[in-house]
Formats: C-alpha cells, sequence, structure tokens
C-alpha cells in the first residue's frame, strides 16, 4: 500500500485523504500549517463596518471566505458588491457561506490571474477590499493584486482575516516520520507554498533533510515554484489547482487505480 503524506491544515486534510484512500493508499496526515486569528481583527472589523463603501471584494483562499463570514456575523452583503474569488474552491466557499455567487473567476487559481482579470475593472475612484491571510513583509512584496490594482490609482485596502503557523506537535511527528527509510511515505502533497516552507524549516529543526527519492506532488505553479526555491522542485504538478487534479496526477507514478 503506498503511503502518502498530507501537509495540509487539519480541517481541510479530510476531502485530500478521502479521495486517496479510495485509490487504495494509506494517507498519513501531519499538517505542517494550523490556521489562527490574525495579530488584530481591527483592518477586517473596520473594513465590514465600512461594506457599503466598496465595489469589489476580493477573496484569495477559502480560510479568507470562512474567518470573514464569522466576523460577519450578521450583517448582510451590500447587493451591489462584486465578489471576485481566487478559484473554484473559494468559490464555493462563496457561495456556502456569504449565500452569494462570486462575479469573477479568474481561468486559473493563481493571484497574477485574478490581477489580471481584475485589471479592466480598476480605475481611479473604484474600492477594493482584499481579504486575505496575514503575510510576512516579504510575502506580501510578492503579491501581485495589490500592485496590479493601485498602478491604476484604484483604491485598495487589504484586510489580514488569518495567519498561518506551524503545528508545534508536528515537529515530533515529521522527526519520526523521517527518522529512518523504512517508515518514509513514497510521495508528499503540496497544497500550498505555506506546507512546503514549513515542512522544509521542521526538517531543518529536526536536523533533516527531504530524501529525494519521494515523490513531490505539487497543487499548482505558485507552489512548484516555492519548491523550487526550496532546492526540490516537483516531480509532479496538477493540471489545475485543485484537490482532484492533485489527487489524479498521483495515479499512474503510484499504481493506483483512479476512479471517475
Amino acid at each position: 500500500m503506498k503511503r502518502i503524506l498530507i501537509t495540509r491544515s487539519p480541517h481541510q486534510a479530510s476531502d485530500l485523504a478521502d479521495r486517496l484512500r479510495a485509490l487504495g493508499a494509506q494517507p498519513i496526515l501531519i499538517p505542517t500549517i494550523a490556521i489562527e486569528a490574525p495579530s488584530t481583527f481591527d483592518p477586517l472589523n473596520s473594513a465590514i463596518a465600512a461594506l457599503d463603501q466598496f465595489h469589489w471584494l476580493i477573496f484569495t483562499s477559502a480560510n479568507a471566505v470562512e474567518a470573514f463570514h464569522q466576523r460577519l456575523a450578521l450583517s448582510s452583503l451590500p447587493s451591489n458588491l462584486r465578489i471576485a474569488a481566487i478559484g473554484a474552491s473559494t468559490a464555493r466557499s462563496i457561495e456556502q457561506l456569504l449565500n452569494r455567487r462570486p462575479d469573477l473567476i479568474p481561468p486559473h487559481a493563481v493571484a497574477e490571474s485574478l490581477a489580471e482579470v481584475l485589471l479592466p475593472h480598476a480605475k481611479p475612484g473604484v474600492r477594493f477590499l482584499l481579504v486575505r491571510a496575514q503575510l510576512a513583509r516579504d510575502q506580501a512584496a510578492r503579491d501581485p493584486i495589490p500592485f496590479t490594482l493601485r498602478s491604476t490609482g484604484a483604491d485598495l485596502t487589504i484586510a489580514p482575516a488569518y495567519r498561518t503557523v506551524i503545528p508545534p506537535e508536528s515537529a515530533t511527528q515529521i522527526t519520526t516520520l523521517f527518522a529512518n527509510p523504512g517508515s518514509w511515505p513514497d510521495a508528499i502533497t503540496f497544497t500550498s507554498s505555506s506546507t512546503a516552507t514549513n515542512l522544509f524549516a521542521l526538517l531543518e529543526t529536526a536536523g533533516l533533510t527531504l530524501p529525494p527519492e519521494i515523490l513531490r506532488a505539487s497543487i499548482g505553479p505558485v507552489t512548484s515554484q516555492t519548491l523550487s526555491d526550496l532546492g526540490y522542485p516537483p516531480q509532479l504538478e496538477a493540471a489545475e489547482s485543485t484537490i482532484p487534479a492533485l489527487v489524479k496526477i498521483l495515479v499512474k507514478p503510484l499504481g493506483l487505480v483512479y476512479k471517475q
């Protein structure tokens, strides 16, 4: 039985794990990220209180939608507020939690693609609210959405809704998993840049390196670039940034039986 390490946050790992089990694989759930509150909710609370002053509401993850929904409480979205979602999973969260269909979804679930489709709507006087994770300074500097929108003279408010951290208990689990070849997984799935960065941080803390023979599967180009920057480019990349597509690319290399 093929063993596959899932590095997703606990509340998001079940779908991927279930799909892998259905293929006869054994998922190993060791989250390298966990979702916590941002350092302050003040920017998000202030933005929600002034929602009727915005023209566009932008979500770059399902986690952002969930955190926004919790802070929104019993308030409702202005009917003329347009919504943009970075991809299909984020769009589903918007429909389920906010009872609205996004007005705009880019062809590719990456920030560059979202910035590109938002560009025709951006001009002086148009106000955007971007709800996303709290990013480190270097990460924020690489985000193309703020740069693109502000370059047009549009007004952009950024409201952190959550932050990702490394779960403390994962350090021991990762150390045990990679301590000897007999316990190594056959493959690792990376579903975000944070899952990649944090796994290597955990390995470094334990004085370990990632065995090159373990298959590295990435959910999309942004995550793949992060892995490449870390010196471990993925051998596999999903055709689209979705869990089904990620599972599909593992089928042939691991000899799994794919079920439609």
